[in-house]
């Protein structure tokens, strides 16, 4: 006879101005773990969809709604939770946390952004999920551009690199990379400008996701590599 419960667990991915990428955890103020850092998440309820379920628990224990969210993968190793046998199914999301503001509630004390190379220990097996999450991101950042949900809805040029650059964790060729997204169509540049610095005033662009769905939908492939 089976008694396996159904969770969520959600790796939310933050971005700010030329810092580090951020994760969010929420701190457990229920047991197991109670007092520690874990991913936000929780119980799938009976009458409830499983994407339905981890917008939910966002909601309610950090109170954000992600601009990009979607499955990740399933946990089910036996022994996960120390309370019954559950299977978790994942997911990764990505916001910009300069138009999210944390609140906790719900089974959580508290609730912040993290260093993804500063990390507390995590609750349960959440080290995994993270390093799982943190491994498709850089693959899938590099052939389709969902790293502009990270970004402001108006960006100098410098930081779509910076933000490439911090995710792959290694220095990109700026002439290449910039030469590569430009030829693609897909920003357009406004007539804002941003000045960092003692150099010139930046031009700052937005990102055309309307013309990127109909490309996509004609077969557009975005590759960065």
């Amino acid at each position: 006879m089976q008694n396996i419960k159904v969770a969520v667990d959600a790796v939310i991915f933050g971005y700010f101005d030329k810092k580090d990428l951020q994760v969010l955890l929420i701190k457990r103020k229920i047991d197991p773990f109670k007092g520690g850092w874990a991913l936000p998440g929780g119980l799938v309820l009976d009458e409830e969809n499983l994407d339905d379920a981890v917008k939910r628990e966002l909601y309610e224990e950090a109170g954000i709604k992600p601009d990009f969210l979607e499955q990740l993968y399933t946990f089910g190793n036996v022994g996960r939770d120390p309370r019954n046998r559950v299977v978790s199914v994942a997911y990764l999301g990505l916001v910009n946390p300069s138009y999210h503001e944390l609140f906790a509630d719900s089974d959580a004390e508290d609730a912040q952004w993290f260093s993804v190379n500063k990390l507390p220990k995590p609750a349960f097996d959440h080290q995994i999920i993270i390093d799982t999450a943190l491994k498709r991101l850089r693959t899938k950042i590099q052939y389709q551009p969902i790293g502009f949900n990270l970004l402001n809805e108006e960006f100098p040029f410098s930081d779509l690199e910076n933000l490439y650059k911090t995710i792959v964790g290694q220095e990109i060729d700026r002439r290449n990379f910039r030469k590569k997204i430009m030829s693609y169509g897909l920003l357009n540049e406004t007539n804002n400008v941003k000045k960092e610095g003692s150099g010139r005033p930046g031009k700052l662009f937005t990102f055309n996701q309307e013309k990127y769905k109909k490309l996509e939908e004609q077969g557009f492939y975005f590759e960065i590599k």
